[in-house]
């Protein structure tokens, strides 16, 4: 259903590694980088899609994180949400809320919340019961 999912960014270079470093932790290995496009995708060795692009807008204009938008990974299991949490937050992600259970969405949902260096909120998630991976 999904093809590609495209996070805006200011600035490639920073945006990169700060992606480079989480989105490994996903499992999730680069497809491709082209610095002089300012873009780059990672992908999951498994499938050729869905694409997780980062890119400056096509428009030339400035990036703006939305007000209610938020881009939620699913992870294989909780000790994965904690391995993606810790490395956004190590390197520079803004805490939008720890990882732990949220029986508020169901009675196995684990996850946490950060913002990225752009300010895009991002959600690493579990559904899995503890001890199980989706």
């Amino acid at each position: 259903m999904i093809s590609h999912i495209n996070i805006g960014i200011s600035d490639f270079g920073r945006a990169y590694a700060f992606y480079a470093k989480v989105l490994p932790e996903l499992g999730l290995v680069l497809k491709f980088s082209e610095p002089e496009k300012d873009w780059a995708a990672w992908v999951s060795p498994q499938a050729p899609r869905p694409l997780f692009l980062i890119a400056k807008p096509f428009d030339s204009g400035p990036h703006q994180p939305g007000n209610g938008q938020m881009l939620a990974l699913q992870a294989e299991s909780r000790s994965v949400v904690d391995r993606v949490y810790a490395a956004a937050i190590a390197a520079g992600a803004v805490n939008e809320g720890e990882p732990g259970l949220r029986p508020h969405y169901h009675s196995h949902y684990y996850g946490a919340y950060f913002r990225d260096l752009d300010g895009n909120k991002l959600c690493v998630c579990c559904h899995a019961a503890e001890g199980t991976a989706t």
